[in-house]
């Protein structure tokens, strides 16, 4: 049986923690920031945990 190959996509985007959740980061962070307030980009730094069905694709995917 050869290995399973991991998606390189997937593996950019997310990441595992210790634990097996599958942590993301939020988009709308790259530009036109000048009309979004301080907080909310603030809020927008910090990284999400992806949770249910999708999370379950997401570690397969991660082989």
């Amino acid at each position: 049986m050869p290995k399973m190959k991991t998606r390189k996509g997937v593996s950019k985007r997310f990441k595992l923690t210790a634990k097996g959740k599958v942590m993301r980061h939020h988009s709308m962070t790259s530009h036109i920031l000048t009309h979004k307030t301080t907080k909310r980009k603030r809020n927008l730094r910090q990284s999400t945990e992806v949770t249910g069905k999708q999370a379950r694709n997401i570690k397969e995917m991660l082989g």
